[in-house]
C-alpha cells in the first residue's frame, strides 16, 4: 500500500514537471516570438499596465507587461524591459489604464515612494487653501477638476462700513491636486473637505497666502474644456441690484400760497391836505411797481 502511495506520488511530480516545462516553452516561446516580429516590423517593445493603476500602486508582473509598439512613436520615458520598470519597488504616481505605456514621470524613482511632488510639473508649486462646504462647491470640487479662485473682502476705505464688501477673481484655470489627503483622479464622489491643494506658480502661491489672510476664498468649478475667460472685473454690493435699497427723498418745502394783500386803504391827498380815513377794507392791486387800493364792500361788491 505504501509502495503504490509512492509510485502515485512520483507519477503526480512527474506530471507537474511536464506542464511546468511545457507552460514555460510556450511562454517563452510567444515571447520569442514576439521580438522577432518586433524585429521584423521595426516595432519597439515597452512596458504597458495590464490592470487600472491608482496614485500609490506598486507595479508587479501581474499588473505591467511588454507589448509592441511603432518605433518611431514611442514616448519619451518609456521602460523598454520588466527589469527597468520593476525595478527597487516602483508605484504609480498618477492613475493608468490597461494598455498604457508606462513612463519615467509616471511611476516614482528607485525609491518606491508615492509622493505629490513628483506630480509637479516643472516650476509648479502645490498650496492649500481652506474650504468648506459652501466655499468647495458642496464638496463636488475634486482631484483634477479646474477651478477660479475669487476672494471676497471688505472694501478698504475709512468710510466703508461693515457690510460693504467687494469679490475679486485672482486666479483662472487652477488645477485641483488633492481635497485633503485624497490625490487620486478616480475620487469623483463628492466629499466636503477642509482644504483643497491646488497647482500654481511661485507668483500665484504668494497671492493666495496673502489673499487667505485678507478674506474668504472660493471656488468656481469650470469645465475642464473650456477655455474662455469671461470680463474679469470688481463685484461690490451695489451690483447685486437696487431694489432692496431706500434711497433718501428730498421733503418739499411747503409754501403758503400768494394772495392779494389786503389792507386798509390808503388814500392819497393833495399836499398839506390829510388823506381821508379809510371807511371800510381795501385791497391793494400791484401793477409793476405801481399800487393801487380798492374799497371791498360786503359781497366783493365796491
Amino acid at each position: 500500500m505504501q509502495n503504490r502511495n509512492l509510485i502515485i506520488f512520483l507519477v503526480s511530480l512527474f506530471v507537474a514537471g511536464i506542464a511546468v516545462l511545457l507552460v514555460n516553452s510556450y511562454l517563452s516561446g510567444v515571447e520569442k516570438k514576439a521580438e522577432v516580429q518586433a524585429e521584423q516590423q521595426k516595432l519597439s517593445r515597452i512596458a504597458v499596465a495590464t490592470q487600472p493603476l491608482q496614485f500609490g500602486d506598486k507595479l508587479t508582473p501581474e499588473n505591467v507587461r511588454l507589448q509592441n509598439f511603432p518605433a518611431a512613436s514611442v514616448p519619451q520615458g518609456a521602460f523598454h524591459s520588466m527589469e527597468d520598470v520593476l525595478k527597487d519597488g516602483r508605484v504609480a504616481l498618477r492613475p493608468l489604464v490597461p494598455g498604457e505605456p508606462i513612463l519615467a514621470d509616471k511611476v516614482s524613482g528607485t525609491d518606491g515612494r508615492a509622493v505629490l511632488s513628483a506630480n509637479l510639473p516643472n516650476g509648479m508649486r502645490a498650496v492649500s487653501v481652506p474650504v468648506s462646504a459652501i466655499t468647495g462647491v458642496s464638496g463636488f470640487v475634486r482631484p483634477g477638476d479646474t477651478v477660479d479662485v475669487l476672494l471676497t473682502r471688505q472694501i478698504p476705505g475709512e468710510g466703508a462700513r461693515g457690510d460693504d464688501l467687494m469679490t475679486d477673481v485672482i486666479l483662472e484655470r487652477v488645477q485641483v491636486l488633492a481635497i485633503d489627503q485624497v490625490a487620486s483622479e478616480q475620487a469623483t464622489e463628492p466629499k466636503v473637505g477642509q482644504t483643497a491643494v491646488l497647482q500654481v506658480n511661485l507668483a500665484d502661491a504668494q497671492r493666495l497666502a496673502i489673499a487667505s489672510k485678507i478674506g474668504t476664498l472660493s471656488l468656481a468649478l469650470r469645465n475642464v474644456e473650456t477655455d474662455e475667460e469671461g470680463a474679469v472685473r470688481t463685484v461690490t454690493a451695489r451690483d447685486l441690484g437696487q431694489g432692496g435699497y431706500i434711497r433718501r427723498r428730498a421733503i418739499p418745502v411747503r409754501r403758503e400760497p400768494q394772495y392779494a394783500q389786503a389792507s386798509m386803504p390808503v388814500a392819497t391827498a393833495p399836499a398839506g391836505q390829510l388823506a381821508p380815513q379809510p371807511s371800510g377794507p381795501s385791497m391793494t392791486i400791484f401793477r409793476g411797481t405801481e399800487s393801487e387800493d380798492y374799497p371791498v364792500g360786503k359781497l366783493g361788491g365796491r
